[in-house]
């Protein structure tokens, strides 16, 4: 990167003259394409254009708000017009140059997408395309924001963009190339602008704090890099906030004070007592917080942050993927994120989320930020909690937690929780479940086939037993080989017993059944005539909470969690449909 040269802060030495404040951002716009800060791979690209002649007819810069493409725009247009060139080096002195470089150049047209987005506009440029350029090489056009052009302004612009004259050249800006139509997007070459880097944006600032004659501490300078987001723009315009306040000395403090946000000091306390669960202390922490004219809104956007940078650090990350603290803090950070754990951080996390978007619409931001807090602090523990429900998935009534104990089953505070069969059957929930303690032997025969059948699925305890009692009948059709019937509707309970794993503990189960091995077969029979013909009455809601509330699964679901089932939705026929 490119030291910032005087040039920059003088480039509008005319409207200064007159007396007119120029802002930061303007009088350190990049001049020449070195200049642009995190974009070298843009630059590259252009420079290279140039230097090969094989500059294209249009080009679309797309990234997020102050990265950088309206300047990018604005240099390709001196690079193509300077006196010198074509030339990836314009000169800035020409007087091409400098007309451009002020935004008055007859030749270098920029257009505001926003207010001439209609039809009317683009006809009078398409009619003015073919009029040559007055004095420079090329006549070009950079309209920002194009994605705001109307549909029927695309379409008239279509063709003229795909075959321009030769001396016009396009430059569309956008932050949402989404909304540009696909016949737009492949007459143009694409550049997408990334995010710029915190360390960029930092050693920027610090230069112009120089040229300015400010004197800025690091931990104030980072913090206003942070809370830019990837936005040279936004970082200028922040440190001309600071400017103004007329200070020559800026420490971090200052910085607080400005944007309304909280030290870290107080915030490392709070989220302390976070992790320890003490409501009292957090809610007395974020009174404080408050009462020092913090703001409730970037104060949630500053507890988001911490707990994304403390997720990071809990999967193992190094301090260099930190987003919302400094690499000072990690050692603090991580001990907080160890007490907190995984899952609670991932939950407190969403609570935050979800509480901003809610104090969107609210007036009352404090109370909001309150409940969550609170809520955090009232979190139970994740891990228990994710045990018992992998021991459930297992089959196993009483699960334990790492100290052995077993899981309580109820809460203590008489919270029924609703369940629906969705939330009772997962996909394949026990692939490794073993068949429940041995039945007695039953010999096979015709007229036990089925005794048979029901014995074995009864030694299993997961969704073996619901899909397997579903069978329309059993039979034997050899010796020691029994086959058992489903009818088509059942096509997915007859896939779940085929499955190997399934499929091998079925046959253990039958063996200890029978004393015998015995070669499982499934197979599927059309529906009998007089059951079409004569359909079951469907079971009333008391019937199917009745029949379900026997499912194995289901009771120990229920006794684990206290839990009341208040509906049971049958699962969706499987079978593919014929063509």
């Amino acid at each position: 990167m490119n030291t910032a040269s005087t040039e920059n802060s003088d480039s509008d030495g005319d409207e200064s003259r007159s007396g007119e404040y120029v802002v930061v951002a303007r009088r350190y716009r990049p001049q020449t394409f070195g200049e642009l800060v995190g974009q070298s791979q843009v630059s590259e690209a252009l420079q290279n254009a140039i230097t090969t002649n094989r500059v294209g007819h249009a080009y679309l810069f797309t990234g997020a708000r102050g990265v950088g493409k309206t300047s990018a725009a604005r240099i390709l247009a001196k690079a193509l017009d300077c006196d010198s060139g074509p030339t990836p080096t314009p000169c800035n002195r020409c007087d091409i140059c400098q007309s451009v470089t002020s935004g008055g150049d007859v030749d270098v047209l920029e257009i505001d997408g926003a207010s001439n987005r209609g039809i009317d506009e683009i006809r009078q440029l398409r009619s003015n395309v073919s009029i040559r350029p007055s004095r420079a090489r090329f006549k070009i056009y950079i309209i920002d924001e194009v994605h705001m052009l109307t549909r029927q302004a695309f379409n008239a612009l279509l063709k003229t963009l795909e075959e321009p004259p030769e001396h016009v050249k396009f430059i569309f800006c956008t932050t949402d190339p989404e909304k540009i139509p696909i016949t737009v997007l492949s007459r143009c070459q694409r550049f997408d602008f990334a995010g710029i880097r915190p360390d960029d944006i930092v050693d920027r600032l610090r230069q112009i704090a120089q040229v300015e004659g400010a004197q800025i501490s690091d931990e104030a300078i980072q913090l206003l890099a942070r809370r830019a987001a990837g936005s040279m723009r936004d970082s200028q315009s922040l440190l001309e906030q600071m400017l103004a306040f007329g200070s020559q000395q800026i420490s971090v403090d200052d910085v607080h004070d400005m944007l309304g946000t909280a030290r870290s000091s107080r915030l490392a306390q709070l989220i302390e007592h976070l992790a320890s669960k003490n409501a009292g202390e957090t809610l007395q922490e974020l009174d404080a917080a408050l009462n020092e004219g913090v703001d409730a809104g970037p104060f949630l956007d500053q507890l988001l942050g911490h707990f994304r940078d403390m997720m990071v650090l809990l999967e193992g990350c190094g301090p260099e993927l930190l987003l919302h603290c400094s690499p000072g803090e990690t050692e603090r950070l991580a001990t907080v994120a160890h007490a907190f754990g995984l899952e609670s951080t991932m939950a407190a996390t969403q609570i935050l989320d979800h509480t901003a978007i809610r104090m969107r619409q609210s007036s009352y931001s404090r109370v909001l930020l309150e409940l969550a807090l609170v809520r955090i602090c009232k979190l139970e523990d994740f891990t228990l909690i994710s045990e018992a429900i992998s021991q459930l998935q297992k089959g196993i009534s009483s699960p334990k937690n790492s100290s052995g104990m077993n899981v309580p089953r109820s809460s203590g505070k008489g919270v029924k929780k609703k369940l629906d069969n969705s939330a009772v059957e997962p996909a394949d929930s026990a692939a490794e479940t073993v068949p429940a303690p041995s039945a007695p032997q039953i010999e096979l025969t015709a007229s036990t086939a089925e005794q048979v059948w029901k014995a074995a699925v009864a030694m299993f305890t997961d969704l073996t037993v619901d899909n397997a009692l579903k069978f329309q009948s059993a039979a034997i059709v050899a010796p020691n080989q029994l086959e058992i019937f489903y009818e088509k509707r059942y096509t997915s309970c007859k896939t779940f017993c085929e499955r190997p794993e399934r499929h091998q503990k079925l046959e253990q189960a039958l063996q200890e059944v029978t004393g015998n091995k015995v070669c499982l077969k499934f197979r599927l029979v059309q529906q009998q005539a007089d059951q079409v013909d004569r359909p079951k009455p469907a079971a009333t809601r008391r019937e199917q909470i009745r029949d379900a509330s026997e499912r194995a699964l289901v009771r120990q679901t229920i006794e684990l969690f206290d839990a009341l089932l208040m509906r049971v939705d049958e699962p969706r026929d499987s079978t593919p449909e014929k063509s």
